[in-house]
């Protein structure tokens, strides 16, 4: 049973490695498509975190606290403390991912020193360029 299940890992976690590069963004050709592919890898990284810890907290939860034969219901009321505590922690993460990705749009929107401009027009079935 154990060896089923070592092969089992050894072969998921090769699948994982043999489709990481297909699962990325691609990669950037300008420092500003660089920036936005680290901005996704951050939030990524943030997102994975948070589901790890959640999903591990709520399978020990369903795992400690199921119900035996004779349930007793625990007395506790609220408590004031987690309740700022676990309200803050959320507005920090976002906090956390809302800065860097404000400072990399404002970046994008940023056009006052271009290298190339280019006018698009679009017709009824094809698109102009005109690079100025």
């Amino acid at each position: 049973m154990l060896q089923k299940g070592l092969t089992l890992s050894l072969l998921l976690g090769f699948t994982r490695v043999a489709f990481a590069a297909a699962m990325d963004v691609r990669p950037g050709v300008t420092e500003m498509s660089r920036e936005i592919q680290e901005l996704h890898h951050l939030s990524l990284s943030i997102v994975v975190v948070i589901g790890i810890l959640v999903f591990g907290i709520m399978f020990y939860s369903i795992y400690a606290h199921r119900r035996s034969k004779n349930p007793k219901p625990a007395d506790f009321h609220e408590s004031t403390a987690v309740e700022i505590v676990w309200t803050l922690i959320p507005v920090l993460i976002l906090i956390s991912l809302a800065v860097p990705a404000t400072r990399t749009l404002i970046e994008i929107e940023d056009n006052s020193d271009p290298d190339l401009s280019i006018l698009i027009t679009g017709s009824q079935w094809k698109w102009h360029y005109q690079y100025l």
